[in-house]
């Protein structure tokens, strides 16, 4: 037991420094203009944002429902669907040639929303996922001060340090981008060892509606942007930005803010497994491009 408290210490220590390493480091990457296209592209930002807020935990819930997940996986999907977004997304719409500007005001936009979306969309959950002994329920203004901790000051620190030292931003970008993934790693790796036997035990449960949640989500982005008949390299950018989810916040949610390790084992499970369809996606787009060359 007081292993398993260590190890839990240790990771979520680990874990604050990461996101806030994380967020931080978008925040670099970060401007005002990349909030003033919502009146510059407003159809397509408006569409990406009902694509990421509420299509994406829509089909979380209809897939959590209709498979009759039990509650540590059912909560644990919704809990991914309720962490749009996040700096991975904006490396991976570079990589598919899709709109990066449209994606990096995107996953602001989003990140800066879904420190009040997330005690809506996890309170809503709970109700319905839980029976009544399991029952839980976010406190929400408590909540609020949490994720603006997690979420929006270091992204605003790192937004401040670019404007005020547009060189020394420029500098650290990459450095700071290499290191979260390291620390990410680190987190997944710690995460899932602190908590491997119900890991493995909900593994095979998991994996199903993780993956099911990763293809759903990205199809359903890319109609929804084709529907509203935005430019091909911006349903793609939208595509990727419903699918691809925040692992590091969602884990960093169910370890600190929950204390329930166990609702890591989804988020830790479609982390891994969004980088396959994530891959799939940089290559067909890759080989379309030079199809059309």
């Amino acid at each position: 037991m007081n292993l398993f408290f260590a190890m839990t210490s240790i990771t979520g220590i680990i874990l604050a420094i990461s996101l806030f390493i994380i967020m931080a480091g978008m925040g670099l990457s970060l401007a005002i203009a990349d909030f003033k296209r919502i009146v510059e592209y407003p159809k397509a930002v408006f569409v990406g944002l009902s694509s990421q807020l509420v299509l994406l935990p829509a089909i979380a819930f209809l897939i959590a429902y209709f498979l009759a997940l039990p509650p540590v996986i059912a909560i644990g999907i919704m809990l991914i669907a309720s962490c749009p977004g996040g700096a991975t997304s904006n490396m991976i719409s570079y990589l598919a040639k899709g709109d990066l500007a449209l994606s990096i005001s995107l996953t602001a936009i989003a990140s800066l929303l879904s420190f009040i979306t997330i005690p809506v969309i996890m309170n809503l959950a709970f109700g319905f996922f839980l029976e009544e002994s399991q029952a839980m329920t976010l406190d929400f203004m408590e909540t609020l001060k949490q994720l603006f901790a997690i979420i929006i000051i270091p992204v605003l620190l790192g937004m401040y340090i670019n404007k005020k030292f547009p060189e020394f931003a420029f500098r650290f970008e990459k450095p700071v981008k290499k290191a979260s993934m390291v620390l990410f790693i680190l987190v997944v790796a710690g995460v899932t060892y602190a908590n491997r036997n119900e890991f493995f035990e909900y593994f095979e449960e998991a994996g199903v509606p993780s993956i099911l949640l990763n293809i759903c989500t990205m199809i359903a982005g890319y109609l929804l942007a084709f529907l509203f008949k935005l430019p091909k390299n911006q349903a793609i950018t939208i595509s990727i930005e419903t699918g691809i989810q925040n692992g590091t916040l969602a884990i960093t949610i169910a370890t600190l803010l929950l204390q329930k390790p166990e609702y890591t084992i989804v988020p830790l499970t479609y982390s891994l497994l969004m980088f396959f369809t994530a891959g799939f996606v940089i290559a067909f787009r890759k080989r379309a491009k030079e199809t059309d060359l």
